[in-house]
């Protein structure tokens, strides 16, 4: 069967997320948005001001806002506005980036997992790489059953 032509196609891209943080907060008395540490930020890429899906682990709750930059060192996860009625503090979250790319330059683009700790600070950065549609059903790129271990400090 031949693959399907993806000329001229796009798709979203999820390019970086901030996997398993925990809510540093939920202000209902702020205009709107996620505050974010900007260290974490950068590991993930995400810039302030983007579009961002908040899957909250907690309660299964999933919302989209954009980003706002907090300080820096601070570890801070704070839901504003309406959000902060589907996020409690304490509540494990992800939160996802994403990014319109031409289909045929998909393969070999880099997606990038940034964990953390009970803390919100960085222990550890994974990069997978986007493999063509060729390139499907390789064993060692299987995910399928993979447990995430906590990290906890």
């Amino acid at each position: 069967m031949a693959s399907p032509s993806l000329d001229g196609a796009t798709r979203a891209f999820m390019y970086g997320k901030l996997h398993r943080v925990t809510v540093t907060g939920a202000d209902l008395n702020y205009v709107g948005s996620i505050t974010i540490d900007p260290l974490l930020l950068a590991a993930a890429g995400l810039l302030p001001h983007t579009a961002v899906d908040v899957v909250n682990i907690t309660n299964g709750e999933r919302i989209v806002t954009y980003v706002i930059e907090g300080a820096a060192g601070s570890g801070t996860i704070c839901l504003n506005g309406a959000a902060a009625h589907r996020f409690s503090k304490g509540d494990l979250a992800i939160i996802m980036g994403y990014e319109h790319v031409p289909a045929q330059d998909l393969p070999g683009r880099v997606s990038r997992a940034v964990h953390v700790d009970s803390k919100n600070r960085i222990v550890a950065v994974d990069e997978y790489i986007t493999p063509s549609l060729g390139e499907l059903g390789n064993p060692a790129a299987n995910r399928e059953g993979e447990l995430y271990e906590t990290i906890d400090a």
